[in-house]
């Protein structure tokens, strides 16, 4: 085999409180540097090599994820005002393309944007904010072609197709979901956040359509670094809100849309713990928070006084049921609820909200999310469903009776639901936790300990890992995989307590679960410890890793992709995005010796071993901002130095790409299929 890349080592020593650690890969930081670029390159070239042998698999692989995408394809169209919107895609055209028609027979077609324009000579592209205007004749829309999640703003008329002369840019933005910039009612207003130079949204402006950006009116700085800024209109459209969140406590400040050069009022000023969410109905805005809730509850205050003083219960606060979000509309209250490790929602009238009735899901684990539903006036609201076999279906749902009404369920070619089992289950952790744990693999599966099995986790900031449907992993479960989700501590399937559990001081109660997740797999002869492997992103990344590390007996590999595994020295580094948003996450190291030791005794990059590991893949965009390449880099260079044994540790690196990985929906599927065939290459 062609030997590794042996990168140079350089002394870097970081004393912490009393404790010296020599970082010989720290120099992997300066990306400006020739030699990080030349390294990087050497591990892509060397993991080609490596895996020259999977190619035709990869292929295989990929051409089976593609036959299952319907190629042209559109979203179900939805009602805003005089028009039905709606995207889709064209046969080998990586990105959607934005459309609208008039809500009227025989209405002819409109490209609003075609995405795979923007796209042409770029490698990644991603469009986050897409607002239309209340008048429908102008579209905000930002855009970044780097990976950075830094974005920048352009406005097009929609009745000449020409764009306005203005571009606004380092601009907030998200490569998951559309969010950026929202319009007052006056069709000439627009409102948006830039970033600071760490990457933090800081700072909301105001803009007059068709004048000089370095004239746009500043509205509110948020000057404390634990804090990050967001924006959103009220399904009402009668308020621009703003949303200062920490780990510990949120903020909210509104202004009415129709007075949009008025000034942002504060909701409730913000007090350590206290977090909040609100949404507005008629004379009152409608509330969760904690307050004296530690599953939250929902109160509502009036606009004109909406101070704590004012809240008034509305659904008391009830230990079994976590209260996550809400959605308000003309006459229907949606409450988003967790119970038991399972998403519900709460329908209810506005004026009688114990007159309940609850969504009925048709699996034993699921996903499901509220659609944007841009009208407030309507007995109706749609939901976007499914499961790990349940292909994902668009659905309207009666605000009154709660009945379906199915206007889509995506075809995917070739697969039978009816073949595959779907199971939700519970392992116990060490500490005697019942951990929740969603299954899929095909009927007929052999018993035995003899299956390869994937464990996917995540366990951080709050988030539930969702029992989603995708289409890729069929590919898997056809080869006689079997393919779990660990809903481990750190997310918040189990309540507000689950997440508590597993973050800060409690983090390693995430890998411990993880571990007892595949304990039972292997205890109940699904799998055994040849045949096992784990996959996380981001968080979920050092959660693979981590588990890996301590516990390199018990599975045969481990895919960590975007990785967070340096914990302590990134969380000793404010100059590095999100770092400060993130001490309540994980602890304050240059502060606490406490925080200090507790990260260090699990740091992936700080604990290796010199023992036989899984084999691994990393993978990491070098535009990254959330996490940083030198992570897995630094981290592979290290475990190379320490393992025993053949098992493989390769990088790949996406010069073109962020924390999401490839833009393009094809490219995305041949990031999916070299993971894939890794694991069926090591497993089978």
């Amino acid at each position: 085999m062609t030997h590794y890349p042996v990168p140079p080592k350089q002394e870097f020593l970081i004393t912490q409180h009393g404790v010296t650690r020599n970082d010989e890969y720290y120099w992997m930081r300066e990306r400006e540097d020739p030699e990080v670029i030349k390294y990087l390159q050497a591990e892509n070239e060397y993991l080609d090599k490596v895996l020259s042998h999977i190619k035709p698999l990869q292929e295989t692989l990929f051409q089976e994820m593609k036959s299952r995408i319907k190629e042209e394809d559109s979203s179900v169209p939805e009602k805003y005002r005089d028009y039905l919107y709606y995207t889709r895609t064209e046969a080998d055209k990586q990105y959607p393309i934005y459309c609208r028609k008039k809500n009227e027979p025989n209405a002819t077609e409109e490209i609003l944007l075609d995405q795979n324009k923007l796209a042409q000579g770029h490698e990644f592209c991603s469009v986050s904010a897409f607002s239309i205007s209340p008048d429908q004749n102008k579209l905000a829309y930002s855009l970044d072609v780097e990976g950075s999640e830094v974005y920048t703003i352009y406005i097009k008329d929609l009745n000449t197709g020409k764009l306005y002369p203005e571009t606004i840019e380092n601009v907030n933005g998200s490569v998951y979901y559309s969010m950026g910039v929202e319009w007052a009612k006056d069709s000439q207003t627009i409102f948006y956040i830039t970033l600071d130079e760490i990457h933090r949204a800081s700072k909301l402006y105001r803009h007059k359509i068709g004048t000089d950006p370095k004239e746009d009116i500043l509205i509110f700085h948020e000057t404390d670094d634990t804090f990050s800024l967001s924006l959103f209109k009220t399904r009402s459209e009668e308020f621009i809100m703003t949303y200062h969140a920490s780990t510990l406590s949120q903020e909210m400040r509104f202004i009415p849309t129709g007075q949009p050069d008025s000034a942002l009022q504060v909701l409730q000023p913000r007090q350590h713990g206290l977090e909040y969410y609100a949404t507005h109905h008629g004379d009152s805005f409608y509330i969760i928070t904690n307050k004296d809730a530690y599953n939250y509850k929902l109160v509502k205050a009036p606009v004109s006084n909406p101070s704590t003083e004012n809240w008034k219960d509305v659904i008391p606060h009830r230990e079994d049921v976590l209260v996550e979000h809400l959605d308000v509309f003309e006459n229907r209250l949606v409450l988003h609820e967790r119970k038991g490790g399972l998403k519900l929602l709460r329908l209810s009238p506005i004026g009688d909200v114990n007159k309940a009735m609850y969504v009925q899901f048709p699996d034993p684990t699921y996903e499901v999310s509220v659609e944007y539903n841009l009208e407030f006036k309507t007995n109706e609201f749609r939901i976007r469903y499914s499961s790990l076999v349940t292909p994902t279906t668009i659905a309207n749902i009666n605000l009154d009776t709660g009945a379906w009404t199915i206007l889509k369920e995506d075809e995917i070619a070739g697969f039978d639901k009816s073949n595959y089992v779907c199971e939700f289950v519970f392992a116990n952790a060490s500490d005697g936790k019942k951990i929740p744990m969603s299954i899929a693999y095909k009927k007929g599966q052999e018993s035995g300990g003899k299956n390869p099995t994937l464990i996917y986790g995540y366990g951080a900031y709050g988030a539930s890992s969702e029992a989603h449907f995708n289409s890729n992993i069929i590919s898997i479960l056809d080869r006689g995989f079997v393919f779990a989700i660990a809903h481990v501590r750190g997310g918040s399937e189990m309540g507000r307590a689950w997440y508590d559990e597993g973050k800060m001081f409690n983090k390693k109660n995430s890998f411990t679960d993880l571990i007892a997740c595949s304990e039972y797999l292997i205890n109940e002869k699904f799998t055994s410890p040849e045949k096992l492997s784990i996959i996380g992103s981001s968080a979920g990344g050092l959660l693979v890793g981590a588990s890996m590390v301590m516990r390199p007996d018990l599975f045969n590999t481990v895919i960590c992709k975007v990785p967070f595994l340096d914990v302590v020295t990134s969380m000793s580094d404010p100059t590095i995005p999100l770092t400060t948003l993130e001490y309540d996450q994980w602890g304050h190291p240059e502060e606490s010796k406490q925080a200090f030791d507790y990260m260090l005794s699990y740091s992936p990059y700080d604990n290796l071993q010199e023992v036989e590991y899984p084999n691994l893949l990393l993978t990491t965009g070098f535009n990254d901002p959330r996490v940083a390449y030198w992570e897995p880099a630094k981290f592979l260079a290290r475990i190379r130095d320490k393992k025993k044994g053949n098992n493989v540790a390769l990088l790949q690196t996406n010069f073109s790409a962020g924390h999401a990985g490839a833009s393009g929906r094809y490219d995305f599927l041949k990031e999916n299929a070299l993971d894939f065939a890794f694991l069926i290459d090591r497993l089978t």
